[in-house]
């Protein structure tokens, strides 16, 4: 990385990484509502949900790491989705202190409705596969330097 050349420019709002991470995340999960609302899934069920359909049956642990949220963002979640009888919980038989998420029918057959959802996300964000990877790896690039950075 070389010298600044105008410092004040790093000053500006529009220059501050953050501020553009956080625009476009509010735009982009803003942009899913109306196509997932068929679903009746939330952003952050959606979420899930993705996980579940690609890792089911995991331990809840294994679900919070993976999805990076702590356990407390992520029981409410599953107890809404449980409600909906999307998913499971019981204790994993090979360790009772775990619990194990798995997806119940309705659950799995969900998918098939969700397998639209990424093609239309990408017309209604004018976005096409590669763009879809050269995000995937930018931001995979800015959270492990941010993560790094935190010690």
């Amino acid at each position: 990385m070389g010298p600044v050349k105008n410092p004040d420019e790093l000053l500006k709002l529009e220059s501050q990484v953050c501020f553009g991470v956080a625009v476009a995340s509010r735009e982009v999960i803003s942009a899913y509502r109306p196509v997932l609302e068929p679903l009746g899934l939330t952003h952050p069920q959606y979420l899930v949900m993705l996980a579940l359909w690609e890792h089911a049956p995991i331990g809840a642990r294994e679900l919070s790491s993976l999805l990076h949220l702590d356990p407390g963002t992520l029981s409410p979640l599953l107890k809404r989705l449980e409600s909906r009888e999307l998913v499971t919980r019981r204790k994993n038989p090979e360790d009772e202190r775990a619990i194990l998420i798995e997806l119940t029918a309705d659950g799995a057959k969900l998918r098939e409705q969700a397998l639209q959802v990424p093609v239309q996300m990408m017309q209604r964000l004018e976005l096409d596969e590669q763009d879809v990877r050269d995000i995937q790896r930018l931001m995979g690039k800015l959270a492990t330097a941010a993560s790094k950075s935190r010690g």
